[in-house]
């Protein structure tokens, strides 16, 4: 059996198929216990398992993929329209449902609120491997494939007016980048926002993104990355560092490219402790590494939020 859902995009309206029936065994509480469990260590665990005491939204959304993009040789970008109700705070992911595919999908947005809201789709970024959401991604995906995708995460940026003064510091290690890029993406929207004669003014003194990859083809949207830096020259900034880069690093790049791991001396530059609010996502042992980094600095532990997907 299938639901016909009407989506609403762009002006136009279509018919989307929305497997229920076959979704609907795929949304059985999962059970606490799961996550007590003694796990091997042979055996990855599974995104639901790892993710069963986070928020999440209850509704489950269809949506049809849009556009496919190779953002570098080894992560696809895909564009997704989906159900006018859908929504989301910049840095969540999304449970991904897949006809045919056992395994549920964990996946980051890397696109902003904003560009739901002004084109109704939203953006994966998805590196290739063996894990059957992300095979399918790279090998079975194709334009007008359907999905169904539900919100979830407590790692978010979801500023208010009121709120203080704040400066973010944003740290990124390989494909962590992904929900970083939605937040800062999220805050150039806000300063956008906030230059409107009629706009509300959010309190952003400066948002700094650190960004780390093994090279600089897998330094993802660093071309976008950099362009909205230069939209708004005295909020926000950036840097990247390379780690197993072999080759000459590119003109346009080798002012911002660092051949070296982040350091605390970079960190120190942009940590104030009564005002900085840094999100860290990447590979457990750069998060933690660098989380203790900061407190050394004298961040306080409660103004860094961070985010495991290894």
């Amino acid at each position: 059996m299938s639901v016909h859902c009407v989506l609403t995009s762009a002006g136009r309206c279509f018919s989307l198929p929305c497997p229920t029936a076959g979704l609907l065994r795929y949304l059985q509480p999962v059970q606490s216990s799961m996550t007590r469990r003694k796990m091997s260590s042979k055996r990855q665990m599974d995104h639901l398992e790892r993710t069963a005491h986070n928020q999440r939204q209850s509704a489950l959304y269809p949506a049809q993929v849009c556009g496919i993009m190779n953002e570098s040789e080894t992560v696809k970008r895909l564009r997704i329209t989906v159900h006018p109700d859908f929504n989301f705070k910049a840095g969540q992911w999304v449970d991904l449902f897949i006809p045919g595919v056992e395994k549920v999908g964990g996946f980051s947005m890397c696109s902003s609120p904003g560009l739901l809201q002004r084109e109704g789709v939203v953006e994966l970024a998805v590196k290739y491997s063996k894990h059957p959401p992300a095979e399918w991604v790279h090998t079975a995906c194709t334009l007008g494939s359907q999905v169904a995708m539900r919100v979830g995460g407590d790692f978010y940026f979801d500023p208010s007016p009121s709120d203080p003064a704040m400066n973010l510091l944003l740290v990124a290690g390989g494909v962590g980048i992904n929900p970083l890029y939605s937040i800062l993406s999220h805050t150039a929207d806000l300063l956008e926002l906030s230059r409107a004669p009629d706009g509300r003014v959010y309190n952003i003194a400066s948002a700094h993104l650190c960004y780390s990859a093994k090279t600089t083809q897998e330094l993802l949207f660093k071309n976008s990355i950099l362009q909205v830096c230069r939209d708004f020259p005295d909020k926000l900034s950036c840097d990247f560092h390379v780690t197993q880069q072999s080759t000459d690093v590119g003109l346009h790049l080798q002012s911002l490219v660092n051949r070296r791991r982040i350091t605390e001396e970079e960190l120190r530059t942009h940590v104030d402790p009564q005002r900085t609010l840094c999100y860290l996502c990447g590979p457990p042992p750069m998060i933690e590494a660098i989380s203790k980094t900061l407190m050394d600095l004298g961040l306080p532990q409660d103004r860094i939020v961070f985010e495991k997907w290894w």
